[in-house]
């Protein structure tokens, strides 16, 4: 599915869910993908991209960036503290916060650096064992902590269980949100993003259906 079609689909979501257009931003995830892919996708003259990891992003956008210097780069895996200096150089935008060390380290290094990315606190919806992010029961104390540090926060992010209906987890998501006057919402990926904005996403984050399948062995 190539791009267009994607942000002709988003168009389409926020028009019926009375929204206006251009209120949802598209991250096209670009973990894994190989370089050529990615620099089509930047030939089409799109800017906003999605990481899981540090490590690659490094690897990856510096030399982009030489071409595309407009090109944005949010992280949406999980961060771990010792990365932290890394991904603020690195990230418009860090899209999973999700412990109070995090928030802490985060703070520190903003006072030191004089900036820090835009942050969303990954929400823990479906209560998942396996899965980073705060309970949703902590969510308003948490909030509150990242608040009370300074920090730069613009909303919350989720990846709700592969077997159960997302629109529930947007919904739980979106509520905790406005309880907490917080306008951004990352949510909605390729197989729900139109259930996302219907339900107020801000951010959905599309690979597969923008890139292809991933390719194995990285």
């Amino acid at each position: 599915m190539s791009l267009t079609e994607i942000q002709t689909r988003i168009d389409k979501a926020c028009a019926e869910a009375g929204r206006a257009r251009g209120s949802v931003e598209l991250i096209a995830v670009s973990k894994v993908q190989p370089d050529e892919r990615v620099a089509a996708v930047l030939a089409e003259g799109h800017r906003l991209f999605g990481e899981n990891r540090v490590q690659e992003a490094a690897g990856k956008w510096p030399r982009f960036r030489k071409d595309y210097p407009d090109a944005r780069v949010h992280l949406i895996g999980p961060l771990q503290s010792n990365k932290a200096r890394q991904a603020m150089e690195l990230f418009e935008a860090i899209h999973s916060l999700d412990r109070p060390k995090l928030a802490t380290t985060l703070a520190r290094l903003a006072q030191e650096m004089g900036a820090c990315p835009d942050l969303f606190i990954q929400v823990n919806t479906g209560e998942e064992e396996q899965k980073a992010g705060v309970l949703p029961a902590e969510a308003d104390a948490f909030v509150a902590e990242v608040r009370a540090l300074d920090l730069p926060l613009k909303g919350l992010m989720c990846i709700p269980p592969v077997d159960e209906e997302p629109s529930l987890h947007f919904a739980l998501l979106a509520k905790i949100a406005e309880r907490n006057g917080l306008s951004g919402l990352s949510m909605g990926m390729s197989g729900d993003f139109e259930r996302a904005i219907a339900l107020g996403a801000t951010h959905v984050r599309v690979g597969s259906a923008i890139f292809g399948d991933r390719v194995t062995g990285h």
